[in-house]
């Protein structure tokens, strides 16, 4: 509650004043070049660090899909000489909570610890054992690829995941991005102890290692820790870019499936995480289908036609274009006139544009609703993370309110316009009338 006080206090203080410091980040790089991202919070005794690699499921090729994310999972199963069993004990005994994170771009490990030194000492030694000295035990491996292809083969009988599987692939092509992040049963299965090491040693590495720590330590004890976690980590070579993604071939694929309802998706290649239209796209977006009950969607589709319970649309920026997605959910028997009346709204409102009171209540809604974003440690954590990963301004949560602000409705249209091509949407319906 202290620290929520502290956050409004800062936003009101930034608005009234402009000069006072707004969650001041402090960054430097380690002796062996891993970038670390630093806010220094006493209010509560907690401690939370972050490490990210790029890693992610956009590093498997169509072979070893997969190999990414089973990598990152084994990581906690055992390291530096202790079991998986010791590991968890240990951490059990401070209090403390060992988590990941995995998406197409990048894979890591995260910590909450007290941050009392006897505590908060023996959870980083076993976060500093699992970062640079994992096993890949042989039971291990063979045990969670088994479980991870029982989950994937249950997962692939659901409505929701068979659309998006198949959307992700018309999409994305060949392109990294259109790989499923899980993998496949078959390509898991051919997956070895060796593959998983081999992939360890190449992409987890000092010099594209990032890392978060937000909580109750000053900057020496900081530095101190991001050194500890990472100097035996090998130094490593920049990882090759990404191909740029291409606008797919505009096409709908029907899929039968016993569901009572049909899944509706549509998608289009959207937004990198740098990109000169983020704010003009992630405004037009809240008005278009991410502001939920007042968004157009949602009030042609359900409000006045009662044909969904729900329809959202969603930009997800990675390094490259991520996807920009449309879902919604209706009755089989509807299923075409819903998905007729989405494209006609898409298209009316990419050749219109939003109008001048759509414009203010979506600024005001994501300007009042800014604070929320960073009213905990773990929520500043994972922004403090993305700005290091991606490489983004240390101003970056300073800027956001002020860019969005700033946004109008002929940037809006531009931008919609010369990005997203109604008429170029992939299609997927599962789940067809019979």
């Amino acid at each position: 509650m202290r620290f929520l006080q502290l956050v409004v206090i800062l936003w009101i203080g930034l608005y009234a004043q402009g000069a006072l410091a707004f969650l001041p980040i402090q960054h430097w790089q380690t002796a062996n070049g891993v970038r670390v991202y630093f806010v220094e919070n006493h209010d509560l005794p907690i401690l939370d660090i972050s490490i990210d690699f790029p890693a992610g499921s956009s590093t498997d090729t169509p072979k070893t899909s997969g190999r990414a994310l089973l990598a990152q999972r084994l990581l906690t199963l055992g390291a530096g000489g202790m079991p998986e069993d010791r590991i968890a004990e240990t951490l059990a005994d401070v209090g403390a909570q060992l988590g990941g994170q995995f998406d197409r771009d990048r894979a890591g490990l995260s910590l909450r610890t007290l941050s009392s030194q006897p505590e908060r000492d023996q959870a980083l030694d076993v976060l500093t054992r699992v970062v640079q000295h994992p096993e890949f035990p042989e039971p291990v491996v063979d045990r969670e690829r088994t479980r991870l292809i029982a989950a994937l083969k249950e997962a692939d009988t659901k409505p929701e995941v068979i659309a998006d599987r198949a959307l992700m692939q018309m999409l994305y092509g060949t392109h990294p991005y259109g790989l499923r992040e899980s993998g496949e049963p078959e390509t898991l299965a051919a997956l070895t102890r060796q593959d998983l090491a081999d992939f360890y040693r190449h992409r987890y590495t000092a010099s594209q290692a990032v890392i978060a720590i937000i909580g109750d330590i000053q900057r020496g004890e900081a530095a101190r820790i991001a050194e500890s976690l990472t100097k035996a980590l090998p130094a490593g070579k920049a990882p090759a870019k990404l191909p740029p993604v291409k606008a797919p071939a505009p096409r709908t694929q029907k899929i039968d499936h016993p569901a009572t309802q049909s899944h509706i998706q549509l998608a289009y290649p959207g937004l990198t995480r740098d990109d000169p239209d983020y704010f003009p796209l992630l405004v037009g977006n809240y008005i278009l289908g991410g502001g939920g009950f007042v968004s157009r969607l949602m009030e042609e589709i359900r409000q006045a036609r009662g044909l969904a319970y729900g329809v959202r649309s969603a930009f997800s920026p990675f390094k490259e274009q991520g996807p920009f997605e449309i879902s919604l959910q209706t009755k089989k028997e509807q299923a075409e006139q819903a998905l007729q009346l989405t494209r006609q709204v898409l298209r009316e409102f990419v050749e219109q544009g939003p109008t001048e009171q759509e414009l203010q209540a979506a600024q005001q809604n994501l300007v009042g609703g800014f604070p929320l974003r960073i009213d905990s440690n773990r929520k500043i954590l994972g922004y403090l993370g993305m700005i290091g990963f991606y490489q983004l301004p240390l101003t970056y949560l300073e800027d956001y309110v002020k860019a969005v602000e700033k946004v109008t409705l002929a940037q809006i249209k531009d931008a919609f316009q010369r990005r997203i091509d109604p008429a170029g949407m992939v299609t997927v319906v599962v789940g067809v009338a019979d």
